[in-house]
């Protein structure tokens, strides 16, 4: 049986990103996540990929001016509160979405937060950012001062440092700051360690959440999904240090009652909560 209720939907988010068809990662992880905590998810797909638990085997990349299409037709109608970014494949693809954000006037509008999961490598290993877009990226985050949420494979490329403990973690997302980022969320599940840290970073180390490690392979689209629960917050206005601790754990709960799909590396239950 079904029974109504009186909606309180009436935050929004736009997400620009890559499609995942097995619904783990990618649009399909962002959208579930932004549903599943009552924010309203609108979305600019910049490729399609042929993928599964077992890992991505093609993509195919949808034209930059379609892209910007998306982009433009979301924000001047129904418009955004946070947008959220994930899979941009090359330098082209960047520039153009950041002349998109500046064309519809969300770059110098601090009350619009923008969330950039800095997606570059995918979990069974398939490159997701071209080699030569990484200085494109960097100018990125210089230009629009973005929430970066990266892994720690992702924020070694950024910095070009080895990240081995603790301590490299925090000089590392200090260097990320230093690119441009307002805050940065480290996430430490690379870490070959029992307890994991995600770190979140401003000008200072702001926050740390310790959590023992969930040994699983089931862990298919967590970044999408920490990034997505991440951008829902700020777009209802939380407190970044808020928006950190609701958006771990989020995740941490996806992952501890995965449905254990697949014969790779699984999704997460993003409707741990929905009864």
């Amino acid at each position: 049986m079904i029974t109504s209720r009186v909606s309180n939907l009436t935050k929004t988010v736009l997400v620009i990103a890559g499609s995942d068809p097995s619904g783990g990662a990618g649009i399909q992880a962002d959208l579930k996540t932004l549903t599943s905590l009552g924010v309203y998810g609108m979305t600019a797909i910049t490729a399609l990929t042929e993928q599964n638990t077992r890992g991505v085997k093609s993509i195919f990349e949808i034209p930059l001016d379609f892209v910007v299409k998306q982009i433009n037709c979301c924000l001047s109608d129904i418009g955004a509160n946070a947008i959220k970014i994930g899979m941009m494949h090359n330098s082209e693809l960047i520039n153009g979405v950041y002349e998109a954000l500046k064309h519809n006037k969300i770059i110098d509008n601090k009350k619009i937060s923008i969330v950039l999961d800095p997606v570059m490598v995918a979990k069974g290993g398939h490159r997701l950012l071209q080699e030569d877009a990484v200085n494109s990226l960097k100018t990125f985050i210089k230009n629009t001062n973005p929430v970066v949420t990266p892994n720690i494979p992702e924020a070694e490329i950024l910095t070009d440092i080895k990240i081995n403990n603790l301590t490299d973690m925090k000089i590392a997302g200090e260097k990320i700051i230093d690119l441009g980022a307002n805050f940065v969320i480290l996430k430490g599940g690379h870490m070959n360690a029992p307890i994991m840290s995600d770190l979140l970073i401003g000008e200072k180390v702001l926050d740390q959440i310790e959590t023992k490690k969930i040994i699983t392979n089931n862990t298919h689209g967590t970044g999408c999904t920490m990034a997505s629960a991440l951008t829902a917050g700020l777009a209802k206005s939380h407190e970044i240090k808020e928006a950190f601790r609701n958006a771990h754990f989020y995740v941490n709960q996806a992952i501890m009652t995965s449905p254990k799909f697949g014969t790779g590396h699984g999704p997460i239950n993003h409707s741990f909560h929905i009864n």
